[in-house]
């Protein structure tokens, strides 16, 4: 260190090159930057670090449950199973997660999705458990998941019927909700079908209110589909909100789907999430073991909950090393609970990609993905990450589990295959000013 040269943190460095940031076209390059260190109030560049990660109207929520202090993680049984569920394998996955020790990894909840009910209301106006699929009833089956120290999480629809024309909760809010709570049940997916046509801003809130009432404490997950923006409105109602359509097993949906999601980041965070690019798909045989590589850590790095949509009663080797990396858990559930996005576009119809978020621990999150259809390098760099670049950084690879680089300065590139990410943990070390 120079004589008289004063030392800075790397939170002032990244507020000195935050307010300098902007969205460019770099002269004479394919190089589109996307500054990262936007507000969350989605209204220009901060003018302090504190502003930029401030999280403390987060969790702030009407519906006061104290919930999602990280994204939810578990299971859901729409994807793989659809209709075609039942209490045995409900109870069998439930197993599974402990047999393999996912949940240990934070997988808790295990998620009933639609046609868990019979198709009308009993005389008293109540839902039924179908007698057929779930014979035992879903109060029993949530001790059986609470007895292997899971959560079990139910769905309903508001709207007049569920998706698949079960019963929905519009008009049954109270109800519905002093229901669930009576079962035992841990997480409501709320789901939008059949919604007369009336505004999600007042077919949400009323459920709420009852799960407020009920005298249970219920993950409240709103699946509106993204259709009236509901990162816009959603954190005073629930503690995730669908921004997206339904994902599908397909490479064109879920990048379609992380790009969509990605407009909102600004939103999420500790209490509230922008959790539903929807459901994993990892391990449902749609995408090669690249692109489901990147689907987890992009969904990772977005703060998406992790909603494993597989069988996991049969799942192969490769998926279960994908979801169970514990260093990409690790992004997904970091306490300091700010959204990473999409910071650096180049190559063809910028498909080589930078994506980015800061961490605890004065460190960030970089995923290199390549979503064209050759092998390419990407690199990463400084400027588009906030960082000066001067500053020193130690960089660490979350899938090859191994320290890459001891002192990166200015970039750091990749040689990543076609329609896969790289992911890395960035940890600068402290500089000072006599160096910038």
């Amino acid at each position: 260190m120079a004589s008289g040269s004063i030392t800075v943190s790397w939170e002032l460095l990244l507020v000195f090159v935050s307010i300098a940031a902007a969205s460019v076209v770099v002269s004479g390059t394919a190089t589109e930057e996307v500054p990262l260190m936007r507000s969350h109030d989605g209204g220009g560049f901060s003018r302090s670090f504190h502003r930029i990660f401030d999280a403390s109207e987060y969790g702030i929520l009407q519906l006061k449950n104290g919930l999602a202090q990280t994204p939810q993680m578990g299971w859901n049984s729409w994807n793989f199973f659809g209709c075609n569920i039942n209490e045995t394998v409900i109870k069998e996955t439930a197993n599974a997660l402990i047999s393999t020790g996912l949940a240990d990894l934070g997988y808790v909840y295990v998620n009933i999705d639609d046609c868990w009910s019979s198709a009308a209301r009993d005389s008293k106006g109540r839902l039924v458990p179908d007698p057929e699929t779930f014979p035992s009833g879903i109060k029993a089956l949530a001790d059986y998941v609470h007895g292997k120290y899971l959560k079990l999480g139910i769905y309903s629809d508001a709207g007049v019927f569920t998706c698949e024309v079960r019963p929905g909760s519009l008009y049954h809010e109270n109800d519905d909700a002093e229901l669930f709570a009576s079962w035992g049940a841990d997480y409501l997916k709320y789901d939008n079908c059949y919604n007369l046509g009336i505004s999600p801003l007042e077919r949400y809130p009323p459920m709420r209110e009852a799960l407020n009432a009920s005298g249970r404490t219920i993950f409240y997950s709103i699946c509106e589909w993204g259709v009236e923006d509901p990162a816009l409105w959603a954190r005073d109602v629930g503690n995730s909100w669908r921004t997206t359509d339904d994902i599908n097993d397909s490479w064109v949906s879920m990048t379609r789907i992380a790009d969509l999601n990605d407009k909102w980041a600004d939103y999420a965070g500790p209490g509230g999430w922008n959790a539903d690019p929807d459901m994993l798909e990892v391990g449902n045989g749609g995408m090669s073991y690249q692109e489901y590589r990147a689907h987890f850590s992009i969904w990772a790095l977005m703060k998406a909950p992790l909603l494993i949509g597989c069988d996991i009663r049969n799942m192969t080797a490769e998926t279960f090393e994908l979801l169970s990396n514990k260093e990409v858990i690790a992004v997904n559930q970091d306490p300091l609970g700010v959204q990473g996005r999409k910071i650096q576009l180049s190559g063809p119809e910028g498909c080589h990609q930078v994506w980015g978020g800061p961490l605890s621990g004065h460190r960030l999150v970089v995923a290199l993905w390549n979503r064209c259809s050759r092998a390419s390098i990407i690199t990463a760099r400084w400027e588009s990450l906030g960082l000066e670049s001067s500053t020193s950084v130690s960089i660490q690879d979350l899938w090859q589990h191994e320290e890459v680089a001891e002192n990166a300065v200015s970039s750091f590139s990749s040689w990543v295959e076609a329609h896969n990410c790289h992911m890395y943990i960035f940890t600068p070390w402290s500089i000072s000013i006599s160096d910038i």
